[in-house]
């Protein structure tokens, strides 16, 4: 993952990072895990897919159109598919970053 952010960096193409920074419960990946997303919407690497990195994918591409920081908290504690038992059931907190 560290060689394809310095790729991000030294081919200059717009791109965020994020990063899971806390995690508390059950969460589809630990803190440390990261992602990055383009400007298009690709994707390299995961933080634990489904609607919590869908959340987070929106995020980023904010990020990337306004060059700020932010941290996001995804909450995996209820919903449709947490009272299905297709979600993990924790939260996780996200600091995404551009990667200009």
């Amino acid at each position: 993952m560290i060689t394809m952010i310095h790729t991000f960096l030294q081919i200059k193409k717009p791109a965020a990072l994020a990063t899971i920074v806390s995690t508390k419960g059950s969460t589809p990946r630990k803190k440390g895990s990261k992602m990055i997303i383009t400007s298009t919407g690709a994707l390299i690497g995961t933080i634990g897919g489904g609607c919590g990195e869908g959340e987070v994918i929106d995020k980023a591409l904010e990020v990337i159109k306004t060059g700020q920081p932010v941290t996001h908290k995804v909450d995996l504690t209820s919903g449709l598919l947490y009272e299905d038992g297709g979600i993990c059931g924790g939260i996780m907190t996200v600091f995404i970053e551009p990667l200009l």
